[in-house]
C-alpha cells in the first residue's frame, strides 16, 4: 500500500515530534526509502520488530507497508517465551531492534544495521521452508494475549487497518485534532491504527516519545509526574488512553496538577469505564469519548464522537462496522481480520465477540461484561465482574482487583491497594463507598489483599488484563480462608 506523505511540497512542515527534535515528510521518505530498498534487496518479506516508540518504529512500518510486506510488532515487554513463541508461529525472517539494545531471543546473528545504522537486524532462526502459510494479503500480524500465557497471532491487511483509520478520522472531524501524542506502545494494534494512521490519513502532527519519557515502568507500572511532563511538552490535542490512564491523569486533576489546556479529543477504549470515572472527567472539563473495539476487527468498532454521545455507551457503529446483538451477546460484521495464525479460521457471518451488551433505539452500544467471566451468586443473579470492577477502580484507594463469588452469598475481592501505606480499614472504608452505588446482589462484602498483578507473574496479559483464572488460583487458599469468616464489609454499603 503507497502511504502518501507531503514531501514533494518541500514546506518542512513538522509530521514526527520528538524530544531530539522534529522531522518533516521529506527526510521521513527518504529514511523510508532505504528501507525498501534494503527489504527488495535482501528479498525480506517478513519483518518482526522489538522497538520502543519513536521514529524508527514509524519509518520500518511505513516501508514495510510500501513493499507490501508483512510487520510482525512485538511488544517490548514480552516476555522471552513470548518472542520466542511469535517468532516461530510467524515465520518472520528477521528481528528488528534498536542498535543499542541486546540480542533477542530466538535469533542467530546480527546482519547488519539499518536507518542510518539507528537499528540493527538480526537473522531469525526460522526454517522459511516450514514456515507457516499466511492468509492472502496478510500484512500485520498482531498478538492478541489470550486466556494462556501464550499470545495469539491475528492476520489483518493493510486495506483493514487504514480503512478502520479513515473512519477514525471522519468521527472526529468536527474537531480535527492537528496534533497526536502516542501515549501506548506502538505495537498495541489500538494505538498504531486510531494513533499513527488516523493521524497520518488527516495529515496531522504526530508526537512520538519514547515509553519512558511517557512514564512507563515495565508491562504495568506508570510514573504519574512524568506523564504529566510529558503531556505538558509535547502540547497534544489528541490522546488515546487506556481506562487506567484516564485515571491516573483525573486523580492528579482533581489533587490540583493542572493538565494542558491544548487537549480536545481524548479517546478511551481498552477496557470498561466506570460511568463515575467519566463523570469525575467531565467534572474537570475533560473532552472524554469512549469507544470499544476488537483485534479481530482492526481494532476500534464503536465510538462517541462529538455531537453523539451517551452516558455509560461505547458510542455508535463506526461505518466499517456493523452491531447487532444476538442472544445478549454482541456480533459485528464488516471490518475484521484474514484469520489467526495456527490455521484457526473465523467464523463466517457476524463475529461473536464475547462481550454481552444491547444497542438502543439510536443505535448507541452498551457493554455490561464478557460471557466468559459472568458467575451466579447463591441466590441466582447473574453478575458481570467487568462492571464492580470498574466501579471499584476508579476509587483512588484500590490499584487492581479481580471480583469473584461463584455460588456464593456473596462476593470477595482479590485487589492491590494503590499504595502499600493503605491499611485494611481504609480498604474497608472504600469497599463500603463503592457498595453505596451499587445493587445488593453485586456489592462486595470481604476482601483478600494480594501482591500487584503483573505480566511476568503470569497475573496479567500483555496489555495490562487481569488473568482471572491464574489470580484465582494463585490465591484460592485466602479467599477459602476469607469465607471461613464473617464479612468484613457489610453488604449495605456501611463498613463493619
Amino acid at each position: 500500500m503507497d502511504v502518501v506523505l507531503r514531501e514533494s511540497e518541500g514546506n518542512g512542515r513538522p509530521r514526527l515530534i520528538t524530544a531530539q527534535g522534529t522531522l518533516d515528510d521529506r527526510a521521513l521518505a527518504a529514511r523510508i526509502g532505504h528501507l525498501v530498498e534494503w527489504m527488495t534487496k535482501m528479498d525480506i518479506r517478513r519483518v518482526a520488530s522489538r522497538l520502543d516508540n519513536g521514529p524508527s518504529w514509524f519509518v520500518l512500518d511505513m516501508a514495510i507497508r510500501e513493499t507490501g510486506g508483512v510487520h510482525v510488532p512485538l511488544p517490548m515487554f514480552f516476555s522471552d517465551a513470548q518472542v520466542l513463541h511469535a517468532l516461530a508461529n510467524s515465520g518472520a525472517q528477521c528481528v528488528v531492534t534498536s542498535r543499542d539494545d541486546a540480542m533477542p531471543p530466538g535469533v542467530e546473528a546480527l546482519t547488519g544495521f539499518l536507518d542510518g545504522e539507528r537499528l540493527a537486524c538480526w537473522r531469525a532462526q526460522v526454517d522459511e521452508a516450514a514456515a507457516p502459510v499466511l492468509p492472502h494479503r496478510t500484512g500485520c500480524i498482531t498478538y492478541t494475549s489470550g486466556t494462556t500465557g501464550r499470545p495469539r497471532g491475528v492476520c489483518l491487511d493493510a486495506h483493514t487497518l487504514f480503512g478502520v483509520a479513515g473512519s477514525l478520522v471522519d468521527a472526529a472531524a468536527a474537531i480535527a485534532p492537528r496534533r497526536h501524542l502516542c501515549l501506548m506502545p506502538l505495537a498495541t494494534l489500538l494505538e498504531n491504527v486510531a494513533g499513527l494512521y488516523a493521524a497520518l490519513l488527516a495529515d496531522a502532527e504526530i508526537a512520538l516519545p519514547s515509553l519512558s519519557e511517557i512514564g512507563y515502568t515495565g508491562a504495568t507500572g506508570l510514573d504519574v509526574p512524568t506523564l504529566l511532563r510529558c503531556l505538558h511538552r509535547y502540547q497534544p490535542e489528541s490522546v488515546i488512553l487506556v481506562p487506567q490512564l484516564l485515571l491516573a491523569l483525573v486523580m492528579a486533576a482533581e489533587q490540583g496538577a493542572p493538565l494542558p489546556a491544548s487537549l480536545r479529543y481524548i479517546a478511551v477504549g481498552g477496557g470498561r469505564v466506570g460511568p463515575g470515572l467519566l463523570a469525575r472527567a467531565r467534572v474537570l472539563g475533560l473532552p472524554v469519548f469512549e469507544g470499544y473495539g476488537l483485534t479481530e476487527c482492526g481494532s476500534v468498532v464503536c465510538l462517541n464522537r462529538p455531537g453523539a454521545t451517551r452516558d455509560g455507551s461505547v458510542g455508535q457503529a463506526l461505518p466499517h462496522a456493523d452491531v447487532s446483538i444476538v442472544d445478549g451477546e454482541i456480533c459485528v460484521e464488516g471490518a475484521r481480520a484474514l484469520g489467526y495464525l495456527g490455521g484457526d479460521p473465523l467464523e463466517e457471518g457476524p463475529l461473536r465477540t464475547g462481550d454481552l451488551g444491547y444497542r438502543d433505539d439510536e443505535g448507541f452500544v452498551y457493554i455490561t461484561g464478557r460471557r466468559k467471566n459472568v458467575f451466579i451468586t447463591a441466590f441466582g443473579r447473574n453478575v458481570s465482574p467487568e462492571w464492580v470492577e470498574s466501579e471499584l477502580l476508579a476509587h483512588p484507594a484500590i490499584a487492581q482487583v479481580v471480583v469473584w463469588g461463584e455460588g456464593q452469598a456473596d462476593n470477595v475481592a482479590v485487589l492491590v491497594p494503590r499504595r502499600p501505606d493503605v491499611d485494611d480499614a481504609q480498604i474497608m472504608r472504600a469497599l463500603g463507598e463503592v457498595n453505596a452505588g451499587l445493587p445488593d446482589y453485586a456489592r462486595v462484602a470481604r476482601f483478600v489483599r494480594a501482591a500487584p498483578f503483573s505480566a511476568d507473574a503470569g497475573l496479567m496479559t500483555a496489555n495490562g488484563r487481569p488473568r482471572r483464572a491464574a489470580i484465582l488460583d494463585r490465591y484460592q487458599a485466602d479467599v477459602d480462608a476469607c469465607y471461613r469468616l464473617i464479612p468484613n464489609v457489610s453488604p449495605s454499603g456501611v463498613t463493619a
